[in-house]
This record gives C-alpha cells, sequence and structure tokens, in this order.
C-alpha cells in the first residue's frame, strides 16, 4: 500500500472510531485549559483531571491564582509529578497573563512560551483545541501509532512531529492531534493493543500482535 493511500485510511479508521474527539482534560475555560496542559506533562490526563475537578473551582481566572499564592496552589497539585515547580510555573504564569494579557491567554506560539513553564508542546495544544490550529505535537501515543503503521519511521516523539506535519494536509493536523491520542490511548495501546478489530493490522510492524 502506497503512503497516501496508507494515511487516507488511517483517517479513516480513526475517524469512525473517535468521531466527536477531543481533548479529555476537564476544563470549563480557556485559562484553565492551558493549565491544563501545563500540569499534564509527564503525568495522565486521568491525574491532572482528578486534582482539577477540585483545583478548579478555586481557580478560574489568573487574578484567583495570584491570590492563592505558590505555597496554596502547591497543596492542591501536590499529587502530581514536579508539582513543586509546576505551582511555581502555574503562579508566574498568572503574573504574566494579569500583567501582560488582560488576564487571557495568548493566541500565538511566542507569546505562549513567554509564559512559565509552557513549552512548544503545550502551546500547540493549547492552539490545536482552542483555534483548530495546524499543529499535530506527537506525544508517546501518536509516535506509536505511527511509527507501528509505518507511516513514519523515527526514533524520538520529536523526530516522528518532524516528518508527520510535513506529510499530513496542514488542514488534518489539529483533528488527527486529538483522534490519533485517543486512538492510541485506547485502541493501539503501549500493551496488548486491540489488533484483531484494527483495520491496520495488515500494514502493522508491532511483533508482538495480539490477536486473542
Amino acid at each position: 500500500m502506497k503512503l497516501q493511500e496508507k494515511k487516507e485510511l488511517l483517517k479513516k479508521t480513526v475517524y469512525e472510531m473517535f468521531p466527536d474527539a477531543e481533548t479529555e482534560l476537564y476544563h470549563n475555560n480557556e485559562f484553565q485549559l492551558l493549565i491544563a496542559i501545563l500540569m499534564s506533562a509527564q503525568a495522565t490526563d486521568k491525574q491532572v483531571n482528578i486534582i482539577n475537578r477540585n483545583f478548579f473551582e478555586f481557580l478560574k481566572t489568573p487574578e484567583d491564582g495570584l491570590n492563592l499564592g505558590v505555597e496554596e496552589i502547591t497543596e492542591f497539585i501536590s499529587s502530581v509529578s514536579f508539582f513543586n515547580n509546576k505551582a511555581k510555573n502555574i503562579f508566574k504564569t498568572c503574573e504574566i497573563l494579569v500583567a501582560k494579557h488582560n488576564s487571557l491567554p495568548p493566541k500565538t506560539i511566542d507569546e505562549l512560551t513567554e509564559l512559565a513553564g509552557v513549552g512548544i508542546k503545550t502551546a500547540k495544544v493549547f492552539l490545536s483545541v482552542t483555534e483548530g490550529a495546524p499543529y499535530l505535537w506527537v506525544d508517546t501515543h501518536v509516535h506509536r501509532v505511527l511509527n507501528r503503521i509505518w507511516i513514519v519511521k523515527a526514533k524520538t516523539p520529536l523526530g516522528t512531529d518532524k516528518i508527520a506535519s510535513k506529510i499530513f494536509n496542514a488542514q488534518d493536523l489539529a483533528k488527527l492531534h486529538d483522534t490519533l491520542v485517543l486512538f492510541g490511548r485506547y485502541h493501539c495501546i503501549a500493551r496488548k493493543p486491540k489488533c484483531k478489530t484494527c483495520p491496520m493490522l495488515p500494514w502493522c510492524s508491532y511483533k508482538e500482535k495480539n490477536l486473542d
């Protein structure tokens, strides 16, 4: 199968499986979404959501973050990985948003990455979700899926990201991000993927296929 045909089959597969795909991070506004993405680094969405269903009752705006202070933010998020650094970054980001952005998250990569703890991945995911921006940031799920089915061949998520951003049409990237994350999270999982019901099986390179 040619690459173009494989890409179309992949899109058809993931779009049909997850037609209403969207981020699973709990949030009520764009500011909370930004904070949730920041918190999700090296943590699962499930873990972050458990924390934020309580935390976001008290953190609805950047001003709330300033009122809470670093110490109280730390108490709220103490069960997430690297909570001390994340608490400091959340507070500093709140300061910058209030001082420079009228308390609203900016909508450019350059401005977002000036916020504390917001790297290129966080910025791209945020803009993909809020603006439908043409970014396919490759996390471990997307990296696994695209390499298993030989759409790309790369050793790292960053390498996969660079290749995938070139071979997929720009209008596909935002939608693919959410659908591929869910496909990797619930179907093409790291161990015991659901190979038996996968349309991509004939083109999968995974050696330990689960056909039980």
